[in-house]
């Protein structure tokens, strides 16, 4: 041990502990998530027909093998990947597959059990191929445009299509239909993320004040005004309140992160209360809606019997605490959305609040893993992207969740993972694939990766202090220093935000640093043939001086 100190380098840095892979863990988890899966079809089964249902067996080796073979491909292309993701998205997956299965026994002729599984199985493929094909993230960075031109294409496609229960977001060929929007939220994901952090230094500065409220320049509020606009038209033409309530939402998301500035979130959220009423009086199918929201009863009251809202909010009381049990409840009376829109309706009355509550724990694990990579990462577009992919399923579960238990009007969305629909498994499984590729680079040590965990840790032994308004740089130009990542991480989302303080980490280099103005005492004086650790290159990205002030 002494030789090999000694024959290291005075000004070269002790080598990094590496990180654990936890592969063992990941599959572990995998596996109580099928047996999950599989006891959960097993009691549907035996509530109906006092049996052990006849697919049981083949259901589980298919969602065994389908998980197994993820494992297999994450173990050996993503070795450092978030061991939580992808038992928690198998999980989800699962609980979708048995929930429609149950379904399909009071609807015999409307089997979507099959369709989905098949459907399932696409998006594990992708998944493994997103896995083992992509590389490195920041790929993705250079072919922002032409996902933003292909975005705009799959969002526009619809239009020329007839309607399907009110609203044009459906293609339907010789009996095959697909949604595109579902593909063009990953895509404009990706385009966001790049925008913003190119141009993340100028939309920080800071414009007008009104009052206490920080509002950006003017010069600067085209963008987001641009997709406001785009969001509209979108619900205008093809009236789908939810897609375009979560392009524009997923904007406002990443520019408060890449800024700190709260003036975003305020003009998001006064353009898009702007855009939704006038939206909600003029059109008729949204109008609709919003008056089904405001008077969830008036079916009843006017002898026309309950609404597909006020079932669903009949189902929920009738759960309870621990539900009916699965199989035994009655929200096939919700009608022909009981599978997409209102399956969280069936959720709630089989398991009731406890089943609920375990649910939205599982999506908001997902949720903060995926934020939690995004603080690993050095590269400004990475950690966007993370944060971008991440709030994704954030805001759709807040937006169906809210729909059904009637605080807010009906969207038409896809509950991830749990409700009917192929382009909706599909394009979760490719948020996850990401996602798993991000955190494997965030958590992998080296010049490659910004060590993840590990660099929490680095910083509370006493990683130096980073400088107030550090400039995010690429970690290869730190040499692979930690610290060097946390002062990415300080400078991309912004010191004033404060749901960045409560997430990020706060270690030495956090509390060291002394307030504005004070004077910082001098240090004593370095011993004799003490080793002086080299001076840093100064940062690569210069191109946002006042990112994060």
């Amino acid at each position: 041990m002494a030789r090999a100190a000694a024959a290291r380098p005075l000004d070269t840095p002790p080598p990094l502990p590496l990180l654990p892979r936890r592969r063992g863990v990941e599959l572990a988890l995998l596996a109580g998530a099928v047996l999950i899966s599989v006891c959960g079809y097993v009691v549907v089964g035996l509530a109906r027909w006092h049996a052990l249902p006849a697919g049981a067996l083949r259901y589980g080796a298919g969602l065994g093998g389908l998980a197994l073979l993820a494992h297999l491909a994450v173990r050996f292309r993503a070795p450092y990947a978030d061991p939580l993701l992808l038992p928690t998205a198998v999980l989800l997956n699962g609980l979708g597959l048995v929930l429609i299965f149950r379904l399909d026994l009071d609807t015999p002729a409307d089997h979507a059990a099959p369709t989905q599984l098949v459907w399932s199985t696409v998006g594990f493929v992708l998944f493994i191929a997103v896995v083992v094909l992509l590389d490195d993230h920041r790929t993705l960075q250079r072919h922002a445009a032409r996902c933003a031109a292909l975005a705009l294409l799959l969002m526009a496609s619809p239009i020329l299509f007839p309607a399907v229960n009110g609203a044009k977001i459906w293609i339907r060929l010789a009996g095959f239909s697909i949604q595109p929007g579902e593909f063009a939220k990953v895509l404009i994901t990706v385009f966001f993320a790049a925008y913003l952090a190119a141009n993340r230094g100028v939309l920080a500065r800071t414009g007008r004040s009104m009052g206490r409220l920080q509002l950006p320049a003017g010069r600067v509020l085209g963008p987001v005004v641009a997709i406001w606009l785009v969001s509209v038209a979108v619900l205008v033409l093809e009236r789908d309140l939810g897609t375009s309530l979560l392009f524009f939402g997923i904007f406002v998301v990443l520019l408060y992160v890449a800024t700190g500035r709260t003036g975003w979130i305020a003009v998001g959220l006064l353009l898009a209360g702007i855009g939704a009423a006038a939206v909600g009086t003029l059109e008729p199918h949204v109008h609709v809606r919003v008056q089904d929201w405001q008077h969830p009863f008036a079916g009843i009251a006017a002898g026309q019997g309950p609404g597909q809202l006020a079932q669903s909010l009949f189902a929920f009381a009738a759960g309870g605490m621990f539900g009916t049990g699965l199989g035994q409840g009655h929200s096939y009376l919700i009608g022909f959305a009981m599978k997409s829109d209102f399956i969280l309706a069936t959720f709630g009355e089989e398991l009731g609040l406890a089943g609920l509550t375990a649910l939205f724990l599982l999506y908001a694990l997902l949720v903060a893993r995926g934020y939690r990579a995004a603080l690993g990462l050095p590269d400004a577009f990475g950690s966007l992207l993370a944060v971008g992919l991440a709030a994704l399923p954030a805001l759709q579960v807040f937006v169906i969740a809210g729909g059904v238990m009637g605080l807010i009007p009906l969207t038409g969305m896809a509950m991830p993972f749990l409700a009917q629909g192929g382009s909706s498994v599909v394009t979760n499984w490719i948020i996850v694939a990401l996602l798993l590729r991000i955190s494997n680079r965030a958590r992998m040590p080296g010049k490659e990766g910004a060590g993840g965990d590990g660099a929490v840790g680095s910083a509370q032994a006493g990683a130096p202090a980073v400088a107030a308004g550090g400039r995010p740089g690429d970690e290869a130009a730190h040499g692979g220093s930690r610290a060097g990542s946390l002062a990415g991480r300080d400078s991309l989302f912004g010191a004033g935000s404060w749901v960045v303080g409560f997430l990020k980490p706060t270690g030495s280099a956090a509390r060291s640093r002394p307030p504005s103005g004070a004077s910082v005492p001098s240090s004593p004086p370095a011993p004799p043939h003490a080793p002086t650790a080299p001076a840093s290159p100064p940062a690569d990205d210069a191109s946002a001086p006042e990112a994060g002030r």
